[in-house]
């Protein structure tokens, strides 16, 4: 049986996705180690969280966060959670400290 906390509590929730930390450049990295992104974000100790919204609340200055948040977008995701041990998404680009490997 569900109890009304328990349905406003889910009434709530918005879909998340992980992903590798590789989906971002070294400066957009660095950017959100420093909480300096041009979006909303969270830093954490391996990554970070970021909000994209829904719709999206605004579109990043940063190119490679912004493609991201592009697909986001299309794929109803309200927020990002960037991990070195999440998955490598398949179509995005992927960069390592010395540039894109796409």
């Amino acid at each position: 049986m569900e109890t009304p906390s328990v349905a406003s509590l889910r009434a709530q929730a918005e879909p998340l996705a992980s992903l590798s930390i590789s989906h971002l450049s070294p400066s957009t990295r660095m950017k959100l180690a420093d909480d300096d992104l041009s979006v909303n974000a969270y830093p954490t100790d391996c990554g970070g969280i970021i909000y994209v919204g829904a719709p999206r609340y605004r579109m990043p200055t940063e190119a490679d966060l912004a493609t991201i948040f592009e697909v986001a977008e299309q794929a109803g995701i309200v927020w990002l959670k960037f991990d070195s041990e999440a998955a490598v998404i398949d179509g995005l680009p992927v960069f390592n400290m010395l540039g894109p490997e796409v």
